[in-house]
Order: C-alpha cells, then structure tokens, then sequence
C-alpha cells in the first residue's frame, strides 16, 4: 500500500534528521562531533571511527585513543582541518579534546542550525506527499478512494511535522541550557 511506503520514507527522514542534530553540539562531550571525520591514513580517506576508540573521560572532554599511534598527527591534523571548533591535545598516546564552554551568542548560532536542519526535514517530508500524491493520481483509483488516501497520506505528513517540531524542541532546550 501506498501509505505503508510514505510512512517508512517519512521515518527516514526523521532518522536522518536525528542523525544530523548530534552534529550540533550543546557544550557536551559527544563521539558524533568527531565520528564522521575522514583521516588521511596511508594515502586513503579513512573514517576516524575505524582508527580509533572514541570516549568521554569527561562531560566535556573527548578522548581519542588510536589502534595504530603512528596515525596520531594524522587523526590531529584531521580535527584542525574539519574546522569544528575543537582544539586536539596530542599527548604521544592518544588526543584528548576539552569542549570549550558555549557562549549566548554561540548557542543561538547553533539553534539557528538546528532550525535549519529541522527545516530540511519538513522539506524532504513534503517532497514525499507530493510524490505519493502523483503515485496515487496515476493509479486508476476510483475517486473517492484516490480523496482517502491523499487524507491519509496528509495526516501522516501532519504527524511528522509534528514530530520534527517537537525533536527541535528538545535540541533547542538542550542547546539554550547551560
């Protein structure tokens, strides 16, 4: 059925929104701010997460500890150039990252990024109404069973907004409290 696809479609758009706020940090320790980051490790784009374990010691401090210490300019070198904001301590052994403390100003920066990234979202949820609209227009439907399911289809797209509204809800508490 039409409505069972737009709803998984609909739940990954979520997922992938979910995803993406644990790039915005809220002045915590988090292994997502780090996790995607691609180091060179011999001449090879590698992500960071399969060179090294990533810890919290620390509410707000990042340890990275790599499997190979050789690489360990390298994971350095990788955070310096990802521009994140986010000064590594090499320490011969492993990197430690101190999460600095988020200023007003900082934190309404990266609640303008969630809303941004929320925005998106409801973006990708329209485009799928509108494309299960045209998918059930081009089915041979009778028309008051074509008018049932657009409803459906619309009350599902009504409830993930709903959704997304109340994720950027949350984000934006979690990244105004100090």
């Amino acid at each position: 059925m039409i409505t069972e696809e737009v709803k998984q479609r609909m739940q990954k758009a979520i997922e992938n929104m979910k995803q993406r706020f644990t790039t915005v940090r809220a002045g915590r320790a988090n292994p997502a701010l780090v996790s995607d980051l691609k180091v060179q490790y011999y001449g090879v784009d590698t992500p960071l997460q399969q060179l090294a374990t990533i810890s919290i010691p620390e509410a707000r401090q990042l340890s990275i500890k790599p499997f190979d210490r050789s690489c360990l300019k390298d994971i350095e070198k990788a955070i310096f150039e990802a521009n994140i904001g986010l000064t590594p301590t090499n320490n011969g052994e492993i990197i430690i990252i101190t999460i600095p403390e988020l200023t007003e100003e900082r934190r309404r920066d990266y609640v303008k990024q969630a809303k941004s990234i929320a925005e998106e979202a409801k973006i990708a949820l329209r485009n799928i109404r509108q494309d299960a609209n045209k998918d059930v227009k081009n089915q041979e439907l009778a028309e008051d069973e074509e008018k049932r399911t657009m409803d459906r289809i619309q009350e599902l797209t009504n409830d993930f907004n709903k959704q997304v509204d109340e994720l950027l809800k949350e984000k934006e508490k979690e990244l105004m409290s100090v």
